[in-house]
């Protein structure tokens, strides 16, 4: 009963937003009227219509008026995208009966953006729930709770504190709801230049549609079993770059330069680390790749810039295999996966701000033995002087979430490799996968695969859940649940 008041307060906001997921959720269905895939509407409509009844029922709770706690809208956040994923796994497994395990590993790689797939034969696969995958990918990677505030039009502190606690952090406008719609209005825009874009290759719609839905996502699904590979069309691999590149860039940065006229695209720290880092990624890998592979240079420069640009900016797409890579190579890429892409972007990973923030507090500890112990040294963050003691909050905070991460990718190997049916792969393989779904990449080894034990599946759920949300929300789900456990026993 403690807990009531804080259900009570939030639900009918949790209502809303399952409601604008119910009914954002109808529109796979037109495609399958389009295609005439009418022996799948009845399982696609399982998705939309459990959205919009659970979003009806929370609606129904008396709303207490006040504020719940910031533990609580964390673990709200964490619910929300698993509910997410338990709903978004229903049209698969109706729809093509696959077990509910995989079907909501699926979903969860859908709506974190990560990619990972369990389904054999994606060519097989009605376009009905192909366009599904790729749908809660694009909805995933603008962030559930950011693409639901925008179309529900109202602001409160609830709303602001369950944006934030989705790994959002920037604000565009005054209000939370402002900056959802514009953020979304930016997000549609860049989907429909990068269909253009990729349909210059020649592909058809269908394929264009998909690949910059999942592009400018960061999420990486396809509608063909090889991806990107089944194309073999080197035009087409080289304007995907730019989309993904375009969806791991701060939207903040679009926002200046449409509404502020502001065209100082490399003065922000975030967008020139990615290029650096793309440029130098691509130069070693390609170098590994013509030394240590043996590939021919210009095939190597192609797979070396492509797969560096997918890795680091989280979306997953490949146009070369990893078994043919060294261990070496393969190591250097999931370190870059690991970094990830920009703050408010739709790429995963400890972001490129944090890494950032890391570089600049080495250069201030290191400034310390050289200037005496008396002398007081500011602490410089984007070229600007900040306070000792916000610079040090931040930096806390920040080096918080980086340590969840590590420890998460090795507690998560560890466990893998002891549930076993690691027969055929060494741990670096293992340890390449879970980097890639916790920072929701989607890149595979080949470890991930239907035939990984059910508990193996259930632990990359979490790890991809968990990496979306930036941890934190699913450590509070988890104390606040153990909580009301202990105090019922008590």
């Amino acid at each position: 009963m403690v807990r009531y008041p804080n259900l009570s307060a939030i639900a009918p906001d949790l209502g809303r937003i399952f409601l604008f997921m119910g009914l954002v959720s109808y529109l796979p269905l037109l495609i399958g009227l389009v295609y005439g895939e009418f022996g799948i509407l009845l399982p696609m409509a399982s998705a939309p219509v459990a959205f919009t009844a659970l979003g009806l029922l929370l609606l129904r709770i008396h709303k207490i008026e006040r504020e719940p706690p910031l533990s609580v809208s964390l673990g709200s956040v964490a619910v929300i995208w698993i509910v997410a994923s338990f709903i978004g796994a229903l049209p698969l497994t109706l729809g093509i009966g696959m077990p509910y395990t995989d079907a909501v590993f699926e979903a969860m790689s859908g709506w974190t953006s990560t990619g990972l797939s369990l389904i054999p034969n994606v060519d097989a696969v009605p376009r009905t729930l192909l366009f599904w995958r790729s749908f809660t990918q694009w909805m995933g990677g603008i962030g559930i709770v950011a693409f639901t505030v925008a179309l529900a039009s109202r602001s409160s502190l609830t709303s602001f504190r369950l944006y934030r606690a989705e790994g959002r952090s920037e604000t565009l406008m005054p209000s939370v709801v402002a900056t959802a719609a514009q953020m979304w209005r930016i997000y549609l825009i860049l989907t429909i230049a990068g269909v253009g874009l990729v349909m210059l290759s020649g592909i058809p719609l269908w394929d264009a549609v998909n690949i910059s839905m999942t592009a400018i996502a960061t999420g990486g699904f396809s509608v063909h079993t090889r991806g990107i590979m089944y194309y073999q069309n080197p035009l087409l691999e080289m304007l995907i770059i730019p989309i993904m590149i375009a969806g791991a860039l701060p939207f903040k940065l679009y926002y200046l330069m449409y509404y502020r006229k502001q065209t100082r695209f490399f003065e922000d720290s975030q967008a020139r680390l990615l290029f650096l880092l793309i440029a130098l990624g691509a130069a070693l890998v390609t170098f590994d790749l013509i030394t240590l592979t043996r590939a021919p240079p210009f095939q190597a420069l192609r797979e070396g810039l492509f797969m560096v640009t997918s890795g680091i900016t989280c979306t997953g797409f490949h146009n070369s295999s990893l078994y043919t890579w060294s261990s070496v190579t393969v190591l250097f890429l999931s370190v870059l996966m690991l970094i990830g892409g920009s703050s408010g972007s739709t790429a995963g990973g400890i972001k490129l701000s944090r890494v950032n923030l890391g570089i600049e507090t080495l250069v201030w500890w290191f400034n310390k033995p050289f200037r005496g112990s008396h002398a007081l040294i500011p602490f410089h963050h984007n070229g600007k002087a900040v306070g000792i003691s916000i610079a040090e909050y931040e930096i806390s905070k920040n080096m918080l979430v980086i340590v969840l991460f590590i420890l998460t990718i090795f507690t998560g190997t560890i466990l893998l490799l002891h549930l076993g049916h690691t027969q055929g792969f060494d741990s670096s393989e293992v340890i390449f996968d879970v980097v890639s779904a916790i920072s929701n990449v989607g890149l595979s080894t080949g470890f991930v695969n239907p035939e990984m034990s059910t508990a193996g599946k259930w632990l990359f759920v979490i790890i991809m859940w968990a990496g979306r949300l930036e941890i934190l929300p699913v450590i509070a789900l988890a104390m606040g649940l153990s909580g009301q456990f202990s105090q019922k026993r008590g």
